[in-house]
């Protein structure tokens, strides 16, 4: 491929379909973009729709930056049936009668999951157990426990309450919600424990996310409309919307690509990854504060 043709460094916000794992998107995105240097920012189930982050070329190194970010998801958590997967795609284990669960009950139940909290990711989630996926020891038969995990929810809020009855002909209760939440928390470990904590069990039957960051899905293309115009979000942009800014003149410029550890103003301490540009606007590296220099993440001038 010419220089001149060659796919730009930057990041690709997608909308991600349902039934696609993250892996077949980046498989696609491959194809789309024509080059192998491609992943993701943190995973998303194949049940789930939405924004998926990706980084193409060079920006493949911002992502283990990106990860550490809110999310904020809206979807339907099913009360009155659990599910060996805790969502829609596993089989049913249990089904009780929620029609007699109050608004209030609820209420209190999400209260208690908002917050700080420790969460027990799903048995069929890709965490690792000594080295090897939780969903492949699950599948296996493999009787274990996977450890609880701090994890932040900082909203969660029910919009509506619908009365459904199940295939099966339970009567259950169809929560419609939204919820902003650290990286790493399972969506439908929060609809299992809310219906646990409720003792009719729960499920997540729909998840869309719609952020990750500053990343909405109001800028993501679907997988289609990429394929017929591929949209990059340029590196030096996408830099900027994810992290603090810090502009260098050309000589701090050259000792920063030289490897030297710059002096860094005391407003970048404790702040985390910070992205330098230079005079022309560049974007030359990612650095974080360490004992008021500055330690280099990712170059990239």
């Amino acid at each position: 491929m010419t220089q001149k043709n060659r796919t730009p460094d930057g990041l690709v916000i997608v909308d991600k379909p349902s039934g696609f794992t993250s892996h077949d998107v980046v498989a696609k995105m491959r194809g789309i973009a024509r080059t192998r240097r491609v992943g993701h920012a943190g995973t998303l189930d194949p049940m789930a729709t939405g924004v998926l982050v990706l980084g193409v070329e060079r920006a493949t190194k911002l992502l283990g930056h990106l990860a550490l970010t809110e999310k904020e998801y809206l979807g339907t958590i099913r009360l009155g049936q659990t599910t060996l997967t805790d969502d829609a795609e596993g089989e049913i284990t249990r089904s009780v009668d929620a029609s007699k669960v109050t608004r209030e009950a609820v209420d209190a139940g999400i209260a208690k999951l908002t917050g700080a909290i420790m969460q027990v990711p799903s048995k069929v989630s890709a965490i690792k157990i000594d080295g090897v996926r939780s969903y492949k020891r699950a599948r296996e038969g493999e009787d274990f426990e996977i450890p609880a995990r701090p994890v932040t929810v900082s909203s969660f809020a029910v919009y509506d309450v619908r009365d459904a009855v199940a295939e099966d002909g339970t009567p259950v209760l169809d929560l419609v919600v939204s919820v902003v939440c650290s990286s790493g928390t399972y969506i439908r470990a929060l609809a299992r424990d809310l219906g646990a904590d409720l003792g009719v069990g729960g499920h997540l039957t729909a998840l869309r996310r719609t952020r990750v960051g500053p990343y909405k899905l109001d800028s993501a293309k679907t997988l289609d409309e990429l394929q017929q115009e591929l949209a990059v979000m340029p590196i030096a942009d996408a830099a900027t919307a994810a992290f603090p800014r810090w502009d260098v003149d050309a000589r701090r410029a050259g000792l920063l690509l030289n490897g030297v550890r710059l002096d860094m103003p005391d407003e970048y301490a404790g702040r985390g990854a910070v992205a330098v540009y230079d005079p022309e606007g560049r974007f030359l590296a990612l650095v974080e504060e360490q004992k008021g220099k500055a330690k280099s993440l990712a170059v990239f001038g």
